[in-house]
């Protein structure tokens, strides 16, 4: 057994003590679906609703084993957050959370929730880099102990316990041909792919990044280790401008090909399709491994036996709608289009005898202005089949009717819409 095995053994067995084993679970819906033995690791019923818990935690009872009594700072606006804080309310010790004043008012509740008054959250800035770069002054300033999201070994080898308990719960007979594993700083893909290694288990791995922020996937390509001069942070879990060092040691062994990027639309139909099928709520960092089923070929999942793991369910509702609406334009349910439309009466019923029954308007902004023949109109068309767009268009086009789609104009949209 190596020196890491064996830490992640002694890691898995103190977190008893804090939260029992996270299930693992074949999902029937998703088996049927992709002709394979689907497992989840339900990471997303940790107590945090998260794996941050299981690094936070050993990073910070081997401090303690050292004598270093805190406080324990951390920055972060999500799970590392709630971890962290959990984390401190258990050993009955002091945290000071650093967060960027536009963090969600439900992020810092929950956070304030599981640390109660263990924890003191302090609000730093726009962006996680002032309130980064905030938490290491006071750290250095009160010689306080800063707790790293993922870049250090006590970081990697607690989420490598979500490798340790998956094994000991698969079932008699049970490995596992395949394992998908999300990717933000590392921590957690760097301590699977090195304890499924350094067991000797075959599985074969896939990463999985959001596709607007391809951190892994750009230093694989590149070597080394790139800084994204730009990302997409809608997938917060998982959108980072770089990946860790100490994870990157590990993952640099992958080509890029390894790497799945799923686009962030099609990510939320599968948010969506897993709470309506399954009444499972993943996050979008959660989602990411579930999503990127749909990119394996035939031959690396019919029969196979796959294990996803699902890294977090901190979902915020409030980006239900947000979800839904990018859910229906990747599916191409949905679309938007700007419309001159003449000033006169009838002209909008005339336009309404164009649709098809199963066209639904849910969205309708018309500005008259007296001055001019035609007005403009930006309409939504939400149908049930996405072929249903093309003799829309072809009865517009046949009416003379002057119309323009926006729905992929980024531009356009993101004024508009």
């Amino acid at each position: 057994m190596s020196d890491f095995i064996s830490a992640v053994a002694d890691a898995t067995q103190a977190m008893r003590e804090l939260f029992p084993e996270t299930p693992l679970q074949q999902n029937a819906f998703l088996s049927q679906k992709y002709g394979a033995r689907i497992f989840l690791k339900r990471e997303d019923l940790s107590p945090v609703r998260s794996y941050k818990i299981r690094g936070a935690f050993n990073f910070i009872r081997k401090r303690l084993a050292e004598g270093l009594d805190g406080p324990f700072v951390c920055a972060s606006a999500g799970n590392h957050a709630q971890g962290l804080a959990f984390v401190c309310k258990h050993f009955d010790k002091q945290g000071v959370i650093f967060m960027p004043v536009t963090t969600p008012q439900q992020k810092i509740d929950k956070t304030r929730a599981f640390g109660g008054d263990n924890v003191e959250i302090r609000l730093i800035g726009d962006y996680f880099d002032d309130c980064n770069r905030a938490a290491l002054d006071y750290a250095a300033a009160e010689g306080a102990v800063m707790v790293p999201p993922f870049d250090h070994a006590d970081i990697i080898e607690g989420q490598a316990s979500v490798a340790a308990e998956a094994l000991a719960q698969a079932p008699a007979g049970v490995t596992f041909d395949r394992v998908i594993v999300a990717v933000g700083g590392g921590g957690l893909s760097s301590g699977l792919t090195r304890y499924f290694a350094e067991t000797g288990e075959p599985a074969a791995f896939t990463l999985v990044e959001p596709a607007g922020a391809p951190s892994l996937r750009k230093s694989l390509e590149a070597g080394e280790r790139v800084q994204l001069k730009r990302f997409d942070n809608f997938v917060d879990g998982a959108a980072v401008g770089q990946v860790g060092a100490m994870p990157f040691d590990v993952l640099k062994r992958y080509e890029p090909r390894d790497v799945t990027l799923v686009p962030e639309d099609r990510l939320c139909t599968t948010i969506i399709e897993m709470l309506n099928v399954e009444g499972v709520v993943l996050e979008p960092a959660g989602a990411l491994t579930v999503d990127a089923l749909k990119d394996l070929s035939p031959s690396a999942r019919v029969d196979k036996t796959v294990l996803c793991i699902a890294s977090g369910g901190n979902f915020d509702f409030e980006r239900l709608a947000e979800v839904k609406e990018r859910a229906l334009h990747a599916e191409g349910l949905k679309k938007y289009f700007v419309l001159r439309m003449p000033q006169r009466p009838g002209a909008l019923k005339d336009f309404l005898d164009l649709l098809g029954p199963e066209d639904d308007i849910t969205r309708f902004e018309y500005l008259k202005k007296s001055a001019r023949n035609f007005g403009s109109v930006l309409i939504g068309i939400e149908t049930r089949d996405p072929s249903n767009f093309a003799g829309l268009m072809a009865r517009m086009n046949d009416n003379g009717l002057a119309w323009q789609d926006i729905t992929d104009n980024e531009l356009m949209s993101g004024i508009l819409v």
